[in-house]
């Protein structure tokens, strides 16, 4: 049996690959899409296993550090280890802001935290160069994707830290570098005044006749230095011992401390249910409108073929062809522009992801739903020129 479909591509096939190519790099680009929002997803989940957490204790009605503005005392982890069933717990301070090298400024979450070894909540979970922080102030250890390098000299509000080791994979959920610093230092940038406020408070503070008492020397120094100090924390995360279960340790801090805790599955329906809600409502609006112009393209190219040949068609339908196998020989032209619109799209995407600025993580199975989703758009584009082929009149093929 002659395969028309084959034959008409091999007569016109450089059509059908630049129509296949442009196809592609459409294709490509939804590919991306969904692999930007399978990127978001992996990051928060990143997120929260570097974290080494199994409870996140936040503020009372907050949806917690990663979410909501969060605020502690400092000395509360010292409650929580009294729990029973909680093995380790540390204070941790996120915050997202400019850290500078040189001249040039890189977006990062700058997270506090307890210096130690690893293993301690909140450290990252493992380095790829260096060490990790030893002492109480200015050093950091950073993502290697923030560019940095062990011994660079890094600016952080008005203090410079040097950096003395490199993570791999340590991401906010927005996909930002995590630089860690001493949680003292994290503390002091978080509320760090300029020094015109801060005088400006002293001032106040002095000019105040119940700080200022003379029946009470030191007491304007004293008000002045606890208004000096940060002794709040975002959150602290608690390590569970073995044996007890997330809700059996989460129970009596949320009675009897009057804290909020989440597990690590309530924290991960924070993140992903509605951290990230937005953007996946836009990225699916973005894959709906792409797979319609895809459609509409491909439906687009395979009418204006079809219309190319209705003297070619006429000619098949008087020697007595069967209008099934007129149809399939267009509806084969289409997914056959499908398929090589994907190889192109597939490879495009695999080649560009890398170079995104956001993490593009690109999974087998979403590539196999995309085949699909390609193969029953390119069907569908194809109705409308196989209802045109069909309608064409024998006669025109010798009525000049």
């Amino acid at each position: 049996m002659i395969n028309l479909a084959g034959r008409d591509i091999m007569h016109s096939w450089g059509k059908f690959v630049f129509t296949g190519v442009g196809l592609g790099l459409l294709i490509g680009v939804t590919l991306t899409m969904a692999g930007v929002y399978r990127g978001m997803i992996d990051d928060a989940k990143a997120l929260l296993d570097n974290s080494g957490a199994d409870l996140w204790v936040v503020q009372k009605d907050t949806l917690g550090p990663y979410a909501e503005s969060s605020s502690l005392n400092d000395d509360i982890y010292r409650s929580i280890l009294g729990i029973s069933g909680v093995a380790r717990a540390a204070n941790i301070t996120y915050l997202t802001m400019q850290v500078r090298r040189g001249e040039t400024d890189v977006r990062s979450m700058v997270v506090g935290v307890v210096p130690g070894g690893p293993g301690e909540p909140g450290q990252p979970p493992y380095l790829v160069s260096g060490r990790h922080i030893t002492r109480g102030h200015y050093e950091a250890v950073a993502d290697i994707s923030t560019g940095f390098k062990t011994g660079d000299r890094i600016q952080i509000r008005r203090d410079l830290y040097t950096v003395v080791g490199l993570t791999r994979r340590m991401v906010s959920s927005s996909g930002d570098p995590m630089v860690f610093i001493p949680l003292k230092d994290a503390q002091a940038a978080q509320f760090l005044k300029d020094n015109d406020a801060i005088i400006g408070q002293r001032r106040r503070t002095e000019a105040n006749p119940a700080f200022n008492n003379p029946a009470a020397p030191g007491l304007t120094d004293a008000v002045i230095a606890s208004q000096s100090t940060n002794p709040y924390v975002n959150a602290v995360l608690v390590q569970i011992a073995p044996g007890y279960t997330s809700e059996e340790v989460a129970d009596p801090i949320r009675r009897w401390m009057r804290l909020q805790v989440y597990t690590r599955d309530q924290m991960e329906g924070i993140l992903v249910g509605k951290l990230i809600a937005t953007s996946s409502r836009q990225i699916g609006m973005f894959l709906v409108i792409l797979a319609i112009v895809s459609a509409a393209i491909v439906a687009f190219i395979i009418y204006t073929l079809t219309l190319g040949k209705i003297r070619e068609i006429a000619v098949l339908k008087l020697i007595g062809t069967r209008n099934r196998t007129i149809a399939m020989m267009i509806l084969q032209q289409a997914i056959g522009l499908g398929i090589i619109g994907f190889v192109v799209g597939k490879i495009s995407a695999t080649f560009w992801a890398p170079i995104f600025p956001k993490y593009v993580l690109l999974e087998p199975w979403d590539a196999v739903q995309g085949f699909a989703a390609v193969v029953v758009i390119c069907a569908l584009a194809s109705i409308l020129a196989i209802r045109a082929a069909l309608r064409v009149d024998p006669a025109e093929a010798i009525g000049g």
